[in-house]
Formats: C-alpha cells, sequence, structure tokens
C-alpha cells in the first residue's frame, strides 16, 4: 500500500512512520527535513498549506493519514479543503485523521460536543474549533474518513489494551498514550472497523 502521512514529525506521526514504514510505501510531507533524523526516499519537502505539494504527496497513493498539530494559525481547517481536493483529484478514497475527544458528543449533554459541554476542563477552545471544523469537512466530503480521538495524551509506552467507541468517548476514559494511540491508527487503516465516524480512544 502507498500510504501519503502528514504529520509525521510529531509525537503521533512519528510512531505511525514506525509502524508502517517496513510494509508500506510512505510518502511524508516534511517542512524542515534537515531535522529529521531518518533520511530515506520517503521524504518530500514541502508544507501542506501549499496546493502543489499536497497533489505531490497524494498523487499515486491509496489513502492518505494525518497526523497534524493544530496551531494558532488553524492549519488543519486551512489544510483540509487542500488535502480532500487532491483526494479526489487522484482518485484516493480513503483518509485518517487524528484528531481531539472534544470533538466527540458528549455523553452528559448530547446536543454538545465534549469540549463545549461540563465535561471539558479546557479554558481555551481554539484548539477544539480546529479540529471542528476539520472533522466537519471530512463529514461532508463523501470520502471514506475516520478520525481517531484520543483523550489526554501522555508518552506513556505500549499497553495494547485500550478501549474504543464510536462517535464518543469510552466511559471514565481519562487517558491513551502516544504509542496506543499511534498502533491503533495504522490497525484501523489495515484493518477498519469505523469507517465514516470518530472513534474515541482511551485506557
Amino acid at each position: 500500500m502507498k500510504i501519503a502521512l502528514l504529520g509525521s514529525t510529531g509525537r503521533v506521526g512519528s510512531i505511525v512512520y514506525e509502524n508502517a514504514r517496513h510494509n508500506h510505501s510512505i510518502h511524508r510531507l516534511i517542512r524542515n527535513p534537515a531535522r529529521e533524523t531518518t533520511s530515506d526516499d520517503s521524504i518530500i519537502k514541502g508544507d501542506v498549506l501549499n496546493e502543489r505539494n499536497v497533489h505531490s504527496i497524494i498523487a499515486g497513493c491509496d489513502a492518505v493519514i494525518s497526523c497534524l498539530n493544530t496551531d494558532n494559525e488553524d492549519v488543519l481547517t486551512r489544510s483540509m479543503p487542500l488535502i480532500l481536493k487532491a483526494m479526489r483529484v487522484h482518485g484516493v478514497p480513503r483518509i485518517i485523521t487524528c484528531g481531539t475527544a472534544g470533538i466527540l458528543n458528549s455523553s452528559t449533554e448530547p446536543h454538545l460536543y465534549r469540549f463545549q459541554s461540563k465535561e471539558s476542563k479546557r479554558r481555551r477552545t481554539a484548539a477544539a474549533e480546529d479540529h471542528l471544523r476539520s472533522f466537519l469537512m471530512l463529514r461532508a466530503s463523501g470520502l471514506d474518513w475516520t478520525v481517531v480521538c484520543p483523550t489526554y495524551l501522555p508518552d506513556g509506552g505500549r499497553l495494547g489494551d485500550y478501549r474504543l467507541q464510536k462517535d464518543a468517548l469510552p466511559d471514565g476514559g481519562k487517558s491513551i498514550s502516544i504509542y496506543d494511540t499511534a498502533d491503533f491508527i495504522y490497525t484501523e487503516l489495515i484493518d477498519p472497523h469505523f469507517a465514516g465516524s470518530r472513534v474515541g480512544i482511551s485506557y
């Protein structure tokens, strides 16, 4: 399988890359390749906000995985239209993104997202709002999408024993390591069970 991987230098994305690189052809879009410790043919220098760069990494791939982080400049909101357009142009049907538990449905106030409800301890909501706009674009895209939504993400290690729930956070879920999150993203790519939905993941 050929995979376009965005955010491969981040905490979760770097582990997804390690999981996938031995069995698949990976295309990675990286702004500063000089900072990358591994040097291989998977790296394409570029920016996810540059339409030509996005097309260059997605062309010829079978699926897209995005582990992009949000920032103060709405990078998820601004990049998603470019990603979706390139997927349509190049006939790439499948995308998995790493989101946040904040955009899952609230268990106490079902008409709200978690970040909007009393469940959330967030003081600032800009990051969750960026993730939400990205999710809404995916939902309307008509493509085969999944948004993996971890709660608090310590580095931790691999336990391999975690809980999953469609569109909501498992009851009482407090944390999930970056390793188990990345492992699940890779598993969902190979053996999909949550197409067309968000999936909450926690211990």
